[in-house]
């Protein structure tokens, strides 16, 4: 399987999608408008360490719920994503059993090697 979720407005994103082009073959799963299912998070999760990393503490929520003041534990980063699509660290790129998480530039060329 080769999926990429993204968030088709963030300026990063689109550079990345463009870097890693051709995407032939390759599902785009646009999170803003379908979001991910828990079946998908779950997915993510096994082939990570944690939902932690998975989560993105830049998302304007994060400081405006005041998140960035608690101790947040496994389940709570796990809800968080599922409840919006912003806590997503993005983009997520899963190839055939491997994840590439955010725009790290080890990151993007690990995605890119694994695609092409």
């Amino acid at each position: 399987m080769k999926k990429i979720f993204h968030l088709e407005t963030c300026k990063t994103c689109q550079k990345i999608l463009k870097e890693l082009e051709p995407l032939n073959g390759i599902e785009l799963r646009e999170i803003k408008s379908k979001g991910v299912t828990l079946d998908e998070l779950e997915e993510m999760r096994a082939l990570t360490d944690s939902y932690e990393s998975l989560f993105s503490r830049r998302a304007m929520l994060f400081r405006q719920r005041g998140l960035n003041d608690q101790e947040l534990g496994e389940d709570d980063y796990k809800n968080l994503i599922l409840e919006h699509y912003t806590f997503l660290k993005r983009p997520v790129v899963v190839v055939d059993g491997q994840i590439f998480i955010g725009n790290a530039k080890k990151q993007v060329e690990g995605a890119k090697a694994a695609l092409h």
